[in-house]
């Protein structure tokens, strides 16, 4: 539609903002890893809701919000990006897959790799070399290694996890915490579904896992074996 323009969805996120909830999302989305970054104050069922409203936006338009100071810009061509996706042909997500490599630097926080990582990264790669995710897994930029093991979730619903373990041991020296629990929720969603790969990666690495991303492997674990696992038992 004619009026579906990054503009038009810049005066709509303004429309829809709270600058109450907004004083109080830099302390929840861990803002001081991003010099700069600006709230509005929307909450995630309205930036859905939103993405809905302009899932026709083109990738010119998507990148002035992808480039934005505002983080409620950039979520929301993230999540316009997973609709365009979802079920489209192997030319589209191959477009939309270049087009997010290409303005990675947008996907700066935990919340931004975590909504768009699985659909973009995950979706495309899941029938082609997974080499990029070891690519992505040694970079230093902080985003991109959580957006190599997020990526993998998408692979976990499919009950392949070869790839989700072999990032996992390459982030289990990570300085980051954001990226330990990024591991440790994603070896959970492995237990989930194959509760015996995910003790034997734990049988062979859990000594040397940093104590937050072993607590979230295992979260889901009877009490007596999450005390016996974080007493080195």
């Amino acid at each position: 539609m004619t009026d579906r323009t990054a503009r038009v969805a810049q005066s709509r996120l303004r429309e829809c903002a709270d600058p109450a909830f907004a004083a109080g999302a830099p302390r929840f989305f861990k803002a001081e890893h991003i010099a700069g970054d600006v709230f509005l104050g929307l909450r995630a069922a309205q930036l859905r809701q939103l993405a809905r409203e302009f899932r026709d936006l083109p990738c010119a338009e998507l990148a002035t919000l992808l480039h934005s100071r505002f983080h409620e810009e950039r979520a929301l061509a993230l999540l316009v990006l997973v609709l365009q996706v979802h079920r489209a042909d192997d030319a589209v997500r191959r477009q939309v897959y270049d087009f997010y490599r290409a303005n990675v630097r947008g996907v700066n926080n935990w919340d931004l790799v975590d909504i768009s990582a699985p659909a973009l990264v995950g979706g495309y790669l899941a029938e082609r070399s997974r080499k990029p995710l070891y690519s992505l897994a040694k970079s230093a930029n902080l985003w991109e290694r959580r957006i190599a093991i997020v990526a993998t979730q998408h692979f976990i619903r499919l009950n392949d996890f070869a790839d989700t373990l072999q990032v996992s041991q390459r982030l289990l020296t990570d300085p980051q915490d954001l990226i330990h629990k990024a591991v440790g929720w994603m070896l959970r969603e492995v237990g989930k579904r194959d509760l015996p790969t995910l003790e034997g990666f734990l049988r062979a690495h859990a000594p040397a896992m940093p104590r937050t991303m072993l607590r979230y492997a295992i979260e889901r674990f009877p009490e007596a074996r999450r005390r016996a696992y974080l007493q080195g038992t």
